[in-house]
This record gives structure tokens, C-alpha cells and sequence, in this order.
């Protein structure tokens, strides 16, 4: 029923451990980016890849967070990308697509532009390709217990350690939350 959709946006899904049969989203951290009746789109923040920025991406290798290497962002659209960033745009950027608002003081930005007029950019990463779910599916998966549906803290798109993100995300919530931190991979060797 479209009055019971509740959206996501701007929130962490988390992987329940051993819930998702995809090897894609086993033990991931997601950033939902969008969330409505029509579908979600969000990045995997905890897959850093073997590339480093610098190799496609020349101009904005001094500014990416380390670890400054393109992140998988998810099995969709492998050849696309997404920059997220946090700053300030100019002001050219602000009244084109170079900067666009995604929630949470996040911006996704054009990286075929030049950095400085995008912005002064504070923060920044880069994935490659995106998790995305028909209507309906990103809702299913989360009543079937396959994600748990956190608030993000400012920092974590840009971890620099993202993979201890699982396992921070899941500490910080405390009670019982924070005992699947330390679940086994496979539930029959705990």
C-alpha cells in the first residue's frame, strides 16, 4: 500500500550476517541514496577496489579520502560513476548538475568537470557502479530481515577504514545490535 511506504533515504542498510544469499552485499554497508515507491539506489560504502583515483581520475586524485582508491559501489552499472562529496559549491556548480543535493549535507558531483569549479570539496569518493532495487524490492528484502535499516554518522561515506565499517556500524548501535559485530561468516562455526 503506497501509505505505508516509509523511505530509507539518506540511512544505512546494513547486511544482516549469513541473511544475504548475493555474495555482492555479504557483510556491506549501503548508503541509500534514494528511496521512493518507484525503486532505491544506494552505494556499498565498505568495497574499496584495487584502482586507485588517480588512474581515471587524475585531477580529483588529491582530494579523494583515503583510502583514495575507487569504491565498488555496487554490481549495477559497473562502468558508471558516483562521486559523493562534502563542501561547499560554487556557485556556477550549484545552478547546474555539478553539484547535486542528496541528503545528509552529501552532494553527488560531476567528475568530468574541473575540481575547482565544482567547489571547494571537503570530503570525496568515488564508486563505481551502484546497488539498485525495483518498487517494492528494497522493502521486501528489509521485512525478510536481510537488512538492517541504521542512521548513517557524517563520516561514514568517507571511513577511513572502510573495511572495519560492518563491524563499527554495528558496535556503535550497542544492546543486541552489536552482538552480529562479531558473528561468525558461516552461523554452524559459532
Amino acid at each position: 500500500m503506497a501509505g505505508d511506504f516509509l523511505s530509507t533515504r539518506g540511512r544505512l542498510l546494513v547486511a544482516a550476517p549469513s541473511a544475504m544469499a548475493d555474495p555482492n552485499f555479504d557483510r556491506t554497508v549501503l548508503l541509500v541514496l534514494e528511496h521512493s515507491p518507484e525503486g532505491a539506489l544506494g552505494v556499498v560504502l565498505n568495497r574499496p577496489s584495487d584502482l586507485p583515483v588517480a588512474e581515471p581520475l587524475t585531477p580529483w586524485a588529491g582530494i579523494a579520502d583515503a583510502p583514495a582508491q575507487i569504491f565498488v559501489g555496487g554490481p549495477v552499472a559497473p562502468e558508471s560513476v558516483i562521486a559523493l562529496a562534502r563542501g561547499r559549491p560554487a556557485a556556477a556548480a550549484e545552478e547546474s548538475s555539478a553539484w547535486a543535493d542528496v541528503g545528509s549535507d552529501l552532494a553527488s558531483i560531476d567528475l568530468s568537470r574541473d575540481p575547482d569549479d565544482v567547489g571547494a570539496i571537503e570530503r570525496l569518493r568515488v564508486f563505481a557502479g551502484h546497488s539498485g532495487w525495483a518498487p517494492g524490492q528494497l522493502d521486501g528484502e528489509i521485512a525478510a530481515g536481510g537488512w538492517m535499516v541504521l542512521d548513517a554518522d557524517a563520516d561514514d561515506p568517507f571511513s577511513p577504514d572502510p573495511e572495519e565499517l560492518w563491524r563499527a556500524v554495528l558496535l556503535r548501535q550497542g544492546g543486541r545490535l552489536a552482538w552480529f559485530a562479531n558473528a561468525p561468516d558461516d552461523p554452524s562455526n559459532n
